[in-house]
């Protein structure tokens, strides 16, 4: 689970979004048009995703919340799933 921390500018306003979720998809390596997309559950049960450039301006920062023992690289299942099922089993580190 991540926490990413994106400027949005409407008009001469600039804020910070949130969009907190599970990564289920690292693409392009290290290359400059890298991507990664986040999935959440919106509250009625609609999953939301998003695809973030890896070398954004936009992205102020990504928080890892969470680490998760996966046995596959893109975890597209987890859009087939629903509530308990689409958790993962966490990996234990220590926040520093």
């Amino acid at each position: 689970t991540v926490r990413v921390h994106q400027r949005i500018t409407e008009g001469r306003n600039e804020r910070i979004q949130i969009f907190q979720g599970i990564v289920i998809s690292m693409r392009g390596g290290k290359t400059p048009g890298a991507t990664y997309t986040v999935r959440r559950t919106a509250s009625n049960g609609i999953g939301v995703e998003r695809t973030f450039p890896i070398y954004s301006k936009s992205v102020e920062r990504v928080e890892v919340l969470r680490k998760a023992k996966v046995r596959r690289a893109q975890l597209y299942y987890l859009r087939d799933l629903q509530g308990k099922a689409a958790r993962l089993r966490e990996k234990r580190f220590l926040k520093a």
